[in-house]
């Protein structure tokens, strides 16, 4: 009628052991590992491993305009018994940012993380917009690369070579010009416009979604003079 977890030298009887000797026999969980249980421990203590429930769904972002996290759990339906299976984490967190206020507006520019893409396609663009009656004076902003993922090496297409030439510590010039020049702003979205000093922001590489990284403004320039290799455009 014993079955203690744990250690607990006082959960002892007197009967058959598994050796087949008769006397003091235990029925606390300890009793497998110093091998003196009783006959019936395994029938009358059964081992029972934790029972958990299916993740929830994901929560919002604890808090709007902010890089933050968001949260998903499960509970307990069975409490592991007899030296069972221990229960697993039941909460995760993963990290995320929310773009939009509680009321519906956008958040600041400087959250949202930069789309760039080689400047090479700079040409072209203007080409287009001139064509469509469109052209609108632009700017650039430098940016000093903080933090570059690894992805950015291994891009392999010709339209991603561009990436390979990625590299912390150096300042890049990213041109904001039409199409991505939001008319009502007057901005790019992700040029950091309202950050603090020495913020990090995000950006992210068009054609190879594993090349992402952060950067710092350094300041914004009305004309763009940038060595070609170091050169983007806002998406």
């Amino acid at each position: 009628g014993l079955c203690c977890p744990g250690r607990s030298p006082s959960c002892r009887s007197t009967g058959w052991r598994p050796d087949g000797s008769y006397g003091p026999c235990y029925c606390d969980q300890a009793c497998e590992h110093t091998l003196d249980c009783c006959h019936d421990y395994s029938q009358a203590c059964p081992v029972i491993p934790c029972v958990v429930s299916q993740w929830s769904e994901w929560s919002g972002c604890a808090e709007p305009c902010k890089t933050t996290y968001r949260v998903r759990r499960r509970h307990i339906i069975q409490e592991p018994q007899n030296g069972g299976e221990a229960c697993p984490a039941l909460e995760e967190r993963a990290g995320c940012v929310e773009y939009w206020t509680e009321q519906g507006t956008e958040c600041k520019q400087s959250l949202i993380p930069a789309l760039i893409t080689t400047g090479g396609f700079g040409k072209a663009r203007k080409k287009r917009a001139a064509a469509d009656g469109n052209e609108r004076a632009g700017y650039c902003v430098e940016f000093q690369l903080v933090a570059i993922t690894q992805g950015c090496l291994h891009s392999h297409h010709v339209y991603t070579h561009w990436m390979q030439y990625l590299r912390e510590g150096h300042i890049v010039c990213v041109e904001c010009q039409h199409p991505a020049l939001d008319s009502k702003s007057q901005h790019c979205y992700g040029d950091g416009s309202g950050s603090k000093r020495n913020q990090l922001l995000h950006w992210q590489a068009v054609g190879n979604p594993r090349c992402s990284g952060t950067w710092k403004r350094i300041r914004q320039l009305d004309t763009c003079s940038c060595p070609s290799v170091h050169s983007f455009l806002f998406i």
